[in-house]
């Protein structure tokens, strides 16, 4: 499992986090609510090596990677979905999920035919620039990039932005099924409401850089969690 414990985090004179923890558990998605500007991207940062932290420790698999930079996070196992997607726009599909081989050993590089069961649209697009795809195409090309690593820890920052409903369905469906296969934790930040709630296991909702509610899907009160996300 990931465990997060006491992170601080500062940028400058900024104290972004402050004592934030969470735990995510492999064949669970946890989701982190929140805000614009509450600390969720910063606490993704952290927990990938993005930026250094200023107290707390993170613990990977009973390993720990506070201190490990972020190439060797990668190499245990630990994916990343950006939010905005930063795919390659001139690079080829094909082209975009090779990238991911660079944390793989030689013997692995490959491209699994999972992806393109669980995203079959980018089978047909093998030779199109990323560039050339919609913000959904790109999105789920995003995610199929990250699951070329192999992870056993798959993170994802808001990936429902700027989306069109029947590709959020899509994506839904498969972080699901990711869930549900038991070999991998998921780790998901997300502003919208109903996505979160449908998909999450666990969750945690952020305000001013401090975890405010946190428990099990079970256990939501759903206005809350709203009243922490309106603006």
């Amino acid at each position: 499992m990931l465990t997060v414990s006491d992170i601080h985090l500062h940028y400058g004179a900024s104290h972004t986090l402050r004592g934030v923890g969470l735990t995510a558990q492999k064949g669970r998605v946890f989701c982190l609510l929140g805000r614009n500007g509450v600390g969720k991207t910063s606490l993704l940062n952290a927990v990938l090596g993005l930026h250094p932290v200023s107290r707390g420790a993170i613990r990977w698999e009973d390993d720990d990677i506070t201190r490990l930079p972020t190439h060797q996070r990668a190499r245990r196992g630990i994916a990343y979905v950006p939010q905005g997607r930063e795919i390659f726009p001139r690079l080829t599909v094909r082209e975009n999920l090779e990238t991911a081989y660079a944390c793989l050993p030689r013997g692995e590089r490959r491209l699994p035919d999972e992806i393109f069961e669980l995203f079959p649209v980018l089978k047909s697009m093998l030779h199109r620039r990323g560039g050339d795809l919609s913000g959904g195409q790109q999105q789920q090309l995003a995610i199929a990039r990250a699951l070329v690593t192999k992870p056993r820890l798959l993170v994802l920052d808001e990936p429902t932005e700027g989306i069109q409903p029947s590709i959020i369905k899509d994506i839904e469906r498969v972080i699901r099924l990711l869930g549900q296969r038991g070999d991998m934790a998921i780790l998901l930040v997300e502003q919208y409401f109903e996505f979160a709630r449908d998909l999450a296991d666990d969750y945690a909702v952020m305000d001013r850089g401090e975890v405010v509610l946190a428990g099990t899907r079970d256990s939501m009160e759903e206005a809350d969690v709203r009243r922490h996300l309106t603006v």
